[in-house]
């Protein structure tokens, strides 16, 4: 085996080391449950014929000495989770009908994890996402706090936390509820599968609402929210059509929606948005959002130079509600394509690409070039925000071919 294959490997802690032969069972997950925690890791993986795997600042490591599981590991780990496997379980029969099913965590540390189990080679395998105890402030997500602010002191409007899976875009979400609920006195409903952050109230009235518990999906409880007297909606993830529809309108009707969706910047937002639609009702949707969409975070966490940790870059787009006429004529007038040089002529209404946000990242030695390079949308526009700094030659001559493919 050579060495591109070899993986990392990480030491377990000492009460984990000791149960490496054991068979999974309640005190066996509550074990590797801890470790990722004592370790500062994001993430648990547990797969058949693999040992547990850990993801430390973005990069995969197994537990060095541990057994690879096997089906009784799996079956085992997956029941202490999930609970029993009977006709009266829900997350069972949603695992048996679908191949998956999510649900949240806890240990008596007070750490919380979401965890998501799934079927692959006829085993379930799960993957367990720590959820951290702490929300974090404005200023240590690297956010522009005073714009942020001043956004969620709007009445009405949608704002949009976009980008990959495991951006960190529920970390940055949870602390823009937290202000709200510390600085307004509003009532707050979140709409979550499964709920992460626990909040309670403050100077707000904040209802929780988990779907398949409290609601059967983010589309009713969206519609059924709206005669429960709300100011402010988080809705965990615009899935399907009729919740991003009944988003829309609830901004429209004069609430603030804080939602996600998986696209890696701002212009591909909007035409996800409309473009999901059938192109009879495209011209409607395309209207709603140009008056209701309040801005858009399309957020990347790159690991830190240091090793030590990860850091978030930040696309920001303004829309007509948060002073920007230009971005709601953009998309009534379907020009997508010119939203780009739109936020860049915009700095002064606080909005900024992401390869400004990553070249301003390698300036400061924070993030190394690489990692930003493979992040950015647009590569050649990396390089001009980096006029002055020593790049290396194999990625002059290839940014502009990786933009136009």
């Amino acid at each position: 085996m050579g060495d591109d294959f070899v993986r990392r490997t990480v030491k377990a802690p000492p009460d984990l080391s000791n149960a490496a032969g054991r068979t999974m069972d309640a005190e066996v997950v509550e074990l590797l449950l801890h470790a990722c925690e004592q370790l500062g890791a994001s993430d648990l993986h547990l797969s058949f014929n693999e040992p547990p795997i850990f993801r430390l600042h973005g990069k995969m490591y197994r537990v060095e000495g541990y057994k690879t599981l096997d089906e009784h590991d799996c079956i085992g780990a997956t029941s202490v989770l999930l609970g029993e496997d009977d006709p009266t379980n829900r997350y069972w029969q949603q695992f048996h009908e679908t191949g998956g099913a999510d649900i949240a965590a806890a240990i008596d540390t007070g750490a919380r994890f979401r965890v998501s189990v799934f079927q692959q080679k006829g085993h379930p395998a799960i993957a367990l996402r720590m959820i951290p105890n702490e929300i974090l402030t404005f200023e240590q997500l690297g956010l522009p706090v005073e714009q942020v602010k001043e956004l969620l002191h709007r009445p009405r409007g949608i704002i949009l936390l976009t980008g990959p899976t495991g951006c960190g875009k529920t970390t940055t979400i949870a602390s823009m509820v937290d202000y709200i609920n510390r600085e307004r006195d509003t009532h707050i409903i979140t709409i979550e599968d499964p709920i992460e952050y626990y909040h309670h109230g403050k100077r707000s009235l904040l209802n929780q609402r988990e779907v398949g518990v409290d609601v059967s999906s983010f589309a009713e409880s969206v519609r059924r929210n709206m005669r429960s007297d709300p100011d402010v909606m988080l809705v965990g993830e615009m899935r399907d059509l009729e919740t991003m529809r009944a988003c829309l309108q609830a901004a429209e009707t004069g609430h603030l929606v804080l939602s996600t969706l998986h696209t890696v910047s701002a212009p591909k937002t909007v035409d996800r948005l409309v473009t999901g639609f059938p192109s009879s009702e495209q011209e409607e949707i395309r209207a709603m959002t140009s008056t209701s969409l309040l801005a858009v975070f399309s957020e990347e966490l790159i690991p830190r130079k240091s090793g030590k940790g990860r850091v978030a870059a930040y696309e920001i787009m303004i829309g007509e509600p948060g002073g920007s006429p230009a971005i709601g004529n953009l998309i009534r007038e379907r020009k997508s394509s010119q939203m780009r040089s739109t936020i860049q002529s915009s700095r002064h209404l606080g909005m900024q690409l992401l390869e400004s946000n990553l070249a301003k990242l390698v300036r400061e030695d924070i993030v190394a070039f690489e990692e930003a390079y493979n992040r950015a949308n647009q590569k050649t526009d990396l390089l001009q925000f980096l006029e002055g700094y020593p790049i290396p030659e194999e990625y002059l001559a290839s940014a502009e071919r990786a933009d136009n493919s």
